[in-house]
């Protein structure tokens, strides 16, 4: 009977099986095809039970489809999601609290929070008590409830200020819908709107007020911060303060006057990137006290498979656009999310949104040319999941706010590795498996170059512009784990991973069939005994004339031209060299200090490498120009070091036994902290720690994925994990292989 008012006429297989287990187990973790009758899971129990049944999902088209269907079959259903005003969804909401529905279908960003997130807590807890902080973390790592929690707990009205208008009325929107009072003041009001709020405003009518920069600066609403008994304020996206920054707006800098004019505010200064110095600017343009508490944390996205390839032109370019669209998202039609692809030019944004539409994407164009209005359509139909891929310059993204963007693509390297990773940190923010595609070709440094003489007319800024954007260019490169690099050019080393095990370069380690270890380890141990002599000394370039036994009155005035390194790798060239060492710096084995002319430092992981009691896991420069493949680095490479590669292969008897306590294990902590099972550990690093049996911590950080930080927080449990499981099998009998 459940069944023919749902529509259907018989059961699937398995969606009997499903159905019973669900109802008798109460818990229940389906895996079926799309198309395979999943909803009917869960909309038949929900007819059968009493009560009001929650179904989240994050496809706006297929609650509003699915809603229509049950309503057509006189179930009574409703959605909440973010295309509804306010005034529906608060009427809505009202009925679903009166039991008038059997369904209730909701996007998870309408969802309350549940707990904190990883560093949420402290942040929160450090803004209330120390009164100052600086909160650096990335995109989609939860900055807003750290203004939001305060807001509601202090009295008086918080103040925050937002360049991002889209952002501003979403969270109002959000706000309002969770009965906080929250408004925001805009060029985009009408002026009697403007008057309307700010009056209630004067009135303390908001626990949070939104305001754009600019606005602050005019009399009227300058008047009014001051005005109001204001014990919070939030400043978002502070990196626009700061002129060395990827994103300076000229409007932040009278921000540090406002940071006077409320001396008895809390000053909560947030971004998703800053490096090192583009913090300490911060903190200085806003008047702050250089011992401010500064949060950096959140940074790895191990859910984010980076990738970066060199491409030759136009074709390939598509080509690899078009490859990644599909395993991301499927077929057009269908799509399994959404994607965002970053052009360097209007035009190419406009002409490659053309080409996807005509491959059957549904694919909008965005950028500063277009009218306002045009602009806040493209953003409106993509929230709403009318759009599967927007194709767009930097103008798009910030606070666009949709979790299932399961691919962001660069047509070209933006300005800087700050840039670069606040774009792609748009996909994935749901904590699924996302994409991260980087394209450069040949043409690259002419552009920007270009771009850099018509945007920058200070030749320092502009020198330092172009440092940034060679920076991001030697991360494209690549070598060593691409999210490392990142964490620790961010100067995040806590979170390091020691290998995310996803990127292009942690794929090429892995493979075994693409490197000879014995001669990469050789030559890297080579290089780095090249840096410790000349450790503190000189730079890179000393190193390398050193490994090729070049003449240097340097050297000859240190007597390295008498060490058994000298030379040691003369059949390499320099550039090739400089290139080895680069990527020694991007794996954290060697590091760079000094001023205008850095000296290279052997870090302690360099020293152990260089000693033989770690493995480099790194990739040699290639020898030679190849063609990329489609998941490969800018450049393929002739090889690699990578440890525990038995844990790659199939595990037995006793090995696969302790591979499956050690996901348990791993589930039950990722339970208790609230965070994805891989921030714990990935399945690679739990097939090397099977096959390793690790005794102490150092032993543990042999394994694939787990670095010092990763070994120290949750070594101890998978130590504890691996005593009390039985014992390896005995070693091969004489003249038996060995297992590997």
């Amino acid at each position: 009977a459940g069944l023919r008012r749902l529509g259907y006429p018989a059961f699937r297989p398995g969606q009997r099986e499903a159905v019973e287990t669900l109802l008798a187990q109460h818990r229940l973790l389906l895996i079926a095809p799309t198309g395979g009758g999943k909803s009917l899971t869960y909309q038949l129990p929900a007819s059968l039970l009493p009560g009001t049944s929650l179904v989240v999902s994050p496809l706006i088209s297929l609650m509003h489809d699915q809603v229509a269907a049950l309503q057509a079959r006189g179930v009574p259903a409703t959605f909440l999601a973010s295309t509804l005003d306010a005034g529906e969804m608060r009427r809505r909401m009202a009925r679903v609290a009166q039991g008038a529905f059997r369904l209730v279908y909701v996007a998870p960003e309408r969802l309350t929070f549940p707990g904190f997130r990883a560093g949420q807590r402290e942040a929160v807890e450090t803004l209330l008590a120390e009164r100052r902080l600086l909160l650096v973390a990335p995109t989609g790592g939860g900055k807003s409830l750290v203004y939001q929690l305060p807001a509601v707990l202090l009295p008086g009205t918080a103040l925050v200020v937002s360049p991002l208008i889209s952002l501003m009325h979403d969270q109002v929107a959000a706000l309002e819908a969770r009965g906080v009072r929250a408004t925001f003041l805009a060029s985009t009001l009408e002026p009697r709107e403007l008057r309307r709020r700010m009056a209630d405003a004067a009135a303390g009518r908001f626990e949070l007020v939104y305001a754009a920069p600019e606005r602050l600066l005019a009399s009227g609403v300058h008047g009014l911060v001051r005005a109001l008994r204001c014990p919070l304020l939030a400043i978002d996206e502070a990196h626009c303060i700061s002129e060395w920054g990827h994103d300076f707006r000229p409007e932040y800098l009278a921000l540090g006057d406002l940071v006077k004019e409320l001396p008895e505010a809390r000053v909560l200064a947030c971004t998703a990137t800053a490096t090192p110095v583009v913090r300490d600017e911060i903190l200085a343009r806003l008047g702050l006290d250089p011992a401010t508490p500064q949060i950096v944390r959140g940074f790895a996205r191990p859910n984010l498979a980076l990738r970066a390839r060199e491409v030759a032109g136009a074709r390939e370019r598509e080509r690899a656009v078009d490859a990644l669209l599909a395993e991301a998202l499927g077929e057009p039609g269908a799509p399994r999310g959404a994607a965002i692809v970053y052009t360097p030019t209007r035009r190419a944004a406009e002409g490659e949104a053309e080409r996807l539409a005509r491959r059957g994407w549904r694919a909008d164009a965005y950028h500063a040319g277009l009218d306002a209005a045009v602009r806040d359509e493209v953003s409106r139909r993509f929230a709403a999941r009318a759009v599967d891929v927007v194709v767009a310059t930097n103008a798009f993204g910030m606070g666009i706010d949709r979790p299932d963007v399961r691919a962001v693509a660069h047509l070209a390297p933006p300005g800087s590795i700050e840039a670069y990773y606040q774009e792609v940190g748009r996909a994935g923010r749901d904590g699924a498996d996302a994409i991260g595609l980087l394209l450069v070709s040949p043409g690259d440094l002419a552009q920007r170059r270009a771009l850099l003489e018509r945007d920058a007319a200070d030749p320092e800024l502009r020198r330092h512009r172009w440092s940034l954007f060679l920076e991001l260019l030697r991360y494209a490169e690549g070598g060593s784990c691409r999210h490392d690099a990142i964490l620790r050019y961010f100067g995040d080393e806590a979170e390091a991973l020691a290998g995310c095990g996803r990127c292009d370069a942690c794929e090429r380690l892995a493979d075994p069939g693409g490197a000879d270890e014995a001669e990469t380890t050789l030559i890297v141990r080579k290089a780095l005994s090249a840096v410790a002599r000349i450790h503190g000394r000189f730079g890179l370039g000393a190193a390398a004339k050193l490994l090729r036994g070049e003449p240097d009155a340097r050297l000859a005035g240190a007597g390295l031209d008498r060490t058994p390194t000298f030379g040691a790798l003369r059949d390499r060239g320099e550039a090739w060299l400089l290139r080895l060492l680069r990527r020694c710096v991007s794996a954290g084995l060697v590091d760079l200090s000094g001023g205008e002319r850095p000296v290279a430092l052997l870090t302690a992981a360099g020293g152990a490498v260089m000693r033989a009691e770690r493995p480099p896991r790194l990739l040699l420069p290639p020898l030679a120009e190849e063609g990329a493949d489609g998941r490969g680095g800018a450049r393929r490479a002739r090889g690699g070091a990578s440890a525990g590669r038995a844990g790659e292969a199939a595990l037995d008897g006793a090995d696969a036994a302790l591979f499956e306590a050690l996901r348990r294990h791993r589930l039950e902590v990722a339970r208790a902290e609230g965070v994805p099972p891989y921030a714990v550990a990935t399945d690679r690093a739990l097939r090397d720690v099977a096959a390793l049996r690790p005794a102490t911590l150092a032993d543990l950080e042999l394994a694939h994925g787990i670095g010092p930080a990763k070994a120290k927080r949750y070594g101890p449990g998978l130590l504890e994990v691996v005593r009390r499981a039985a014992p390896a099998p005995a070693a091969p009998p004489s003249g038996a292989p060995e297992r590997r």
